[in-house]
Formats: C-alpha cells, sequence, structure tokens
C-alpha cells in the first residue's frame, strides 16, 4: 500500500508540473509552485526527485510517454517511405502542440532512458526502407539525419519561426536526400549503393547461417564501405 501510495504521489507530482509548465508558456516554474499545485511540501518533491532538475527528466519522460503512444498507433502503409514521412508529421505535430513537453524532451541534451524508444522506433521506419531497396545512404546516417532535421524543424515551429509548409518542404527534401523514387528498384535502376544498404539491412534482420561471425562482419564491412 505504502509503494502504491508513493507511485501515486509521485504521478501527481509530475502531472501538477507537466501542467504548470504547459501554463507558463515558457517562463520559468518554480518548484514551490509545484508544491502547491500537487498539495506536497518540499521534502516529498525532493524524496522523489532530487532536485528540480530531477523533477523536469521526469516530466520529460511523462512527455516521452505521450508522443511514443500515438506513434506505437500508426500502422504499417505498406510503403516504408510513406510511413516515414507520417512518422515525421507526427513528430512535428505532438512538438506544436505540446511545446513544454517537447522543449523538455528534445530541447536540452538530457534524455530520460525511454527516449530510447523513440530512437528504436525511427530506426525500425528506416530499416523497413532499407529493406525495401528505397534507402540510398546507410541506416545510421539516414537515421541522424531525419532526427536533426525534424527535431530542428519542429523547435523552429514552436519559437514561430516556421509553419507547416516549410516543414513540408524539408521533410521532402531530406526524404529525396536518403531515398530512391519508388520503382526504382523493380526497374533495375538503384544504384549499387542503395542495393548494398538494402542488403545490409536484410541481412541484419536475418543473418545468414552459413557465414562465421567473422565472415558476417567483413562482409557487413563491405557493404557500408559501399553503400558510404
Amino acid at each position: 500500500m505504502t509503494a502504491q501510495k508513493d507511485l501515486d504521489t509521485r504521478d501527481r507530482i509530475v502531472r501538477a508540473a507537466a501542467w504548470l509548465i504547459t501554463e507558463a508558456a515558457g517562463e520559468p516554474v518554480s518548484t514551490r509552485a509545484v508544491c502547491t499545485a500537487a498539495g506536497v511540501g518540499a521534502p516529498t518533491l525532493y524524496h522523489h526527485f532530487g532536485d528540480k532538475r530531477g523533477l523536469f527528466d521526469a516530466v520529460a519522460a511523462h512527455g516521452f510517454e505521450e508522443y511514443l503512444a500515438s506513434k506505437r498507433a500508426l500502422r504499417p502503409t505498406g510503403d516504408p517511405v510513406e510511413d516515414l514521412r507520417r512518422g515525421w508529421d507526427l513528430h512535428g505535430e505532438f512538438g506544436v502542440t505540446h511545446p513544454a513537453f517537447y522543449t523538455l524532451m528534445y530541447g536540452t541534451s538530457r534524455t530520460p532512458p525511454i527516449a530510447a524508444e523513440a530512437h528504436a522506433l525511427l530506426l525500425g521506419l528506416i530499416e523497413a526502407v532499407a529493406r525495401a531497396g528505397r534507402l540510398r545512404v546507410p541506416v545510421d546516417a539516414a537515421v541522424q539525419m531525419v532526427h536533426a532535421a525534424g527535431v530542428g524543424v519542429t523547435l523552429a515551429l514552436i519559437s514561430g519561426a516556421g509553419d507547416a509548409e516549410m516543414s513540408a518542404r524539408t521533410r521532402e527534401a531530406v526524404l529525396a536526400a536518403i531515398t530512391v523514387p519508388a520503382g526504382t528498384v523493380d526497374d533495375g535502376a538503384a544504384s549499387p549503393a542503395a542495393r548494398a544498404v538494402a542488403l545490409r539491412a536484410a541481412l541484419a534482420a536475418d543473418p545468414p547461417a552459413a557465414l562465421t561471425a567473422t565472415e558476417a562482419a567483413l562482409l557487413g564491412e563491405w557493404l557500408d564501405r559501399i553503400a558510404g
């Protein structure tokens, strides 16, 4: 019972802080205000979070939970590049509609452990593009490009420095840089780099039993060189 009460108290503090941060619209939020809103004393807050930074980290994790709920709800369309496009749009929409959360999630160098799931979801989308033979750059490079561009655009939207059209233009520019057009693989026009990326992704998903670990690593290195 005590453990459940502690969890309930912790959740109440996080939700109170999240509400205050959202209402503050970028203005500082004090731990005193959070304690008042949550109906707890300062010792209780510090018991659960250590300090104000720990509290804000917990709020960022709460934001990731909400974001990931919407990401998990997306269903594949059958076109991995379209799935990546939808993921970009959902990411930006979440940031614009939850600016306080998003700034805590992506506007600092500190990220909670749950952020790893967001990265894994993006990685999965990129790997699906690679397996379809539609990726023209190595998977890791594509992940970095999409993440950096998506976060940068969303922070610009939050600050009022961009609009939906700018986001769409950037999205299509990034997709053009990392993917090959539909039908390219079927008509045999795919570049050696795109084919190497596709084979690398396929082998990662289903390692060939006929190769030793050393041979598989060497083949992976060769494919990375071709893809690069």
